[in-house]
């Protein structure tokens, strides 16, 4: 028998070749042009932490996500039969010459979570699922498998006969039965929604005078009114008040019924029912606004009085482990439910408590240890969202895996940035290639690698400005070398304020009976660990018509069809200017109405649909990608026609139209709004699909500086912004309040603090240990004091 030798021939001093498998630790990209990259060409070092920064919209999220994350996808993809790749997304491969080295891409990016209200954090996260076994297993009484602890899942019932088709066929009687626990008066949503009445219709009207109350009702509809004026049901002329208890009942109640109107077959239905699947039915947040303020106002959301919002069964709620219910564990804090797991000692689940352990353990170490299990996804900020994604990478033993962030910090007080950092160089050390999109200096500090891309946004970038070292960044003569280590100063003098805005006895979510005093006409900072109550206090506590002007983070929606143009509604006094000039209809230079190109329908493109593979996008050749009918384009307003227009960026618009005959104050109003927030290189027709998470931040506050309230509430209007736009953003801040508004910003920005006229701190931690006011005053008292871990941390930032 032959034995191996004795000696590994690389152990040879006289041989140190390295082994070929060992030269693959570049990713390499070379020519990318996705979206506004200019010919790009890098080569990353793989198993080591690399920082992509530069201006917002200078083309890092082309480069990481829709380059080299979204070519790993389709080559992983590609593994697959095409049998299941027919149920997978399909990406086209990105604008790039060459790709190699790529390693399987794992994306924690910051789209918000599912806002599906059945959706919360444990089921998100598969918590809820090993605590429904976890309870199915040793909770008493017991009640059925895991699913009789779900909200998800109801209860079902049914007895029949059924046919079994085995050798000669006989009819069998069965009975089946399924528990559930999902609460049945809720469905397992925690609330129940009771619609005013008084909002949908004046009762001291008949049909015929215009009773109905509801936005876009008329009373020449044909599927609306007159369905209830002509179906023979009511009586159109009486006062609806006097509507007899059966009248009542089909006018609010009746199921569908086909009724004739004028020879016409149409479907009656009670008004209640009509009105849930018209309105209720969607997301609120897609709704037009007049509908969404209708909405808001004609249906109130109370807490289910039969599961007290818990959304379980009352037979889920009766079992329990050590006097715990299922619903109480999903209700603590994540950091407190770990203890109470931690002290469960039952050999036979000892597998399923060491992995339910680990995943409480991981909350609470990506510091998420204040939420709930049963808190709604939709419910978490773009930080929270991306950090409980996060979790899942957490323990794997993967290695050699590309993890690609977004801003990881996004959302982090100073004090919780240290501790991301710790996760990144971890997930780095245990040999994967980290990539990171990020503005933050603490987290570009920490990189092996810097790619700084540049130098201007939208078409003034797209290059590679530098490549290296964090030192050689520093050293270097980039925007984001430049302003590195700038660091704001505490202003020498603070605004007095107006007025004051008074919230009394605030308890939302983890707020202790809040008592503060808002300034008004001032800037004022509210700011605090993550966790700590900053949105419960200013989103959640500001009392109803304070003419409050709310920025949230929400995403911007819009399909790419839609532009900075049309959000803004800056098409609308475009198309007149156009019309009035030429004496035809506005509709005509709409690509989505009467002008579109009817061969690509106003896309400017023609979508080949390939089943599995990827979908083949080509440039109309009717309309050459101008999305318009070619006679629309004879149509001219200052020498330009609407394509030319729609290409023009935000600053050459707004020279175009200020003046001369092209002169459209409306549009000029618009586009000087846009150019305020630092929009002015977008160009009026670019897909808002292409815009970044900063872009679409600064677009949505723009359309919001027209609204008419006295205080606006901006939620981190720094996320997305680079180190040099932070100064852009306290000038327009500034501007705000010297116009006479107040301006209100929840923020970890020390350069936002360092900025403000009085400070509002809370904590001093997160979840109960947070809700609580530790500070009031101007920055500099704050620095002075030193009092809070926000004190600490703009102290050393200002250098105090």
């Amino acid at each position: 028998m032959s034995t191996a030798p004795s000696v590994a021939p690389s152990a040879d001093p006289q041989s140190p070749a390295p082994h070929n498998a060992d030269s693959h630790d570049l990713i390499s990209v070379h020519g990318a042009r996705e979206n506004n990259l200019k010919d790009v060409s890098v080569e990353l070092p793989k198993r080591r932490l690399t920082v992509f920064t530069g201006v917002s919209g200078s083309g890092k999220s082309s480069l990481v996500f829709n380059t080299i994350a979204a070519e790993s996808q389709r080559l992983i993809n590609e593994t697959y039969s095409t049998f299941v790749q027919g149920f997978m997304p399909t990406p086209a491969r990105p604008e790039v010459d060459v790709l190699e080295g790529l390693t399987t891409a794992i994306i924690v990016d910051q789209q918000r979570m599912g806002a599906d209200t059945r959706s919360t954090v444990g089921t998100a996260t598969d918590a809820n699922a090993m605590l429904r076994i976890l309870f199915s297993r040793l909770g008493q009484p017991h009640i059925g498998p895991p699913g009789a602890y779900a909200f998800n899942v109801p209860s079902v019932r049914a007895s029949g006969a059924i046919t079994v088709e085995r050798g000669a066929k006989k009819a069998v009687k069965a009975t089946f039965s399924r528990t559930g626990g999902m609460c049945p008066r809720c469905e397992g949503r925690g609330t129940v929604s009771d619609i005013d009445l008084t909002q949908l219709y004046d009762d001291s009207k008949s049909i015929a005078e215009g009773a109905f109350t509801i936005p876009g009702w008329k009373s020449d509809s044909f599927w609306t009114v007159r369905v209830y004026a002509e179906s023979g049901l009511l009586d159109p002329d009486k006062p609806i008040r006097e509507f007899t208890a059966k009248e009542m009942q089909d006018f609010l109640h009746r199921e569908p019924t086909k009724v004739k109107v004028e020879g016409v077959n149409l479907t009656y239905e009670g008004l209640i029912p009509k009105i849930q699947k018209s309105f209720l039915s969607k997301d609120k947040e897609a709704l037009q606004p007049h509908i969404r303020a209708f909405v808001e106002r004609a249906v109130t959301f109370t807490t289910c009085p039969e599961c007290d919002g818990t959304r379980l069964s009352e037979g889920a709620r009766s079992s329990k482990i050590e006097g715990i219910s299922i619903a109480d564990a999903c209700a603590m804090e994540i950091r407190d439910l770990a203890v109470w797991v931690r002290g469960l000692a039952e050999p036979s689940v000892a597998p399923l408590l060491a992995a339910l352990q680990h995943a409480l353990d991981s909350f609470v170490e990506i510091g998420l240890g204040y939420l709930s299990l049963d808190r709604s996804s939709g419910t978490l900020s773009g930080g929270e969202a991306q950090r409980v994604k996060m979790i899942r990478q957490l323990g794997s033993s993967l290695t050699d895996v590309t993890y690609v962030f977004d801003e990881p910090t996004t959302g982090l007080h100073p004090h919780d940035i240290q501790r991301m950092n710790d996760l990144l160089l971890r997930l780095r050390d245990k040999g994967n290639t980290v990539l990171v999109v990020e503005h933050k200096p603490e987290t570009i500090a920490i990189a092996d690698h810097v790619v700084d891309l540049g130098p201007g946004a939208g078409t003034a970038g797209g290059t590679v400005c530098f490549e290296g070292t964090v030192e050689g960044l520093r050293a270097g003569g980039t925007v984001t070398g430049r302003h590195f280590d700038d660091r704001a100063s505490l202003k020498e003098s603070v605004r007095t304020p107006t007025g004051r805005l008074p919230i009394r006895g605030a308890t939302a979510h983890n707020l202790r009976d809040v008592d503060v005093d808002i300034p008004l006409g001032v800037l004022t900072v509210v700011t605090g660990v993550a966790g700590s109550g900053k949105s419960s206090l200013v989103h959640g506590s500001i009392p109803a018509g304070a003419g409050v002007v709310s920025v949230d983070q929400a995403p911007i929606r819009g399909s790419r069809r839609s532009n900075p143009a049309t959000y803004t509604g800056l098409l609308d006094p475009i198309r007149k200017a156009f019309a009035k000039a030429n004496g035809v209809k506005p509709a005509l230079f709409s690509a989505n109405s009467e002008g579109a190109c009817p061969h690509c329908n106003g896309a400017g493109v023609i979508f080949t649909d390939l089943a599995m593979m990827a979908g083949v996008t080509t440039t109309c050749e009717e309309c050459e990608g101008r999305r318009f009918e070619a006679s629309v384009l004879d149509h001219h307003l200052g020498g330009r026609d609407i394509s030319e227009v729609l290409a023009m960026s935000v600053t050459e618009a707004e020279e175009f139209f200020g003046a001369g005959e092209a002169r459209t104050p409306a549009a000029h109003r618009i586009l000087g709004r846009l150019a305020d927030v630092g929009l002015g290189y977008l160009t009026l027709g670019q897909p808002l699909t292409t815009l970044s998470g900063g872009e679409r931040q600064r677009l949505k506050l723009a359309t919001h500086m027209a609204e008419k309230g006295g205080v606006y509430v901006l939620d981190e209007p720094t996320a997305g912004l680079h180190l040099a736009d932070v100064g852009q953003l306290l000038g327009l801040l500034d501007r705000l309040v010297d116009s006479g508004k107040s301006v209100i910003v929840v923020e970890h920005h020390q350069a936002v603090m360092a900025h403000a006229d009085w400070i509002i701190d809370l904590g001093p931690g997160a979840g109960h240990d947070g809700g609580r006011i530790v500070f009031e005053g101007t920055p500099a008292d704050l620095v002075a004091a030193r009092s809070t871990l926000t004190g600490e941390h703009l102290a050393a930032y200002v250098g105090g």
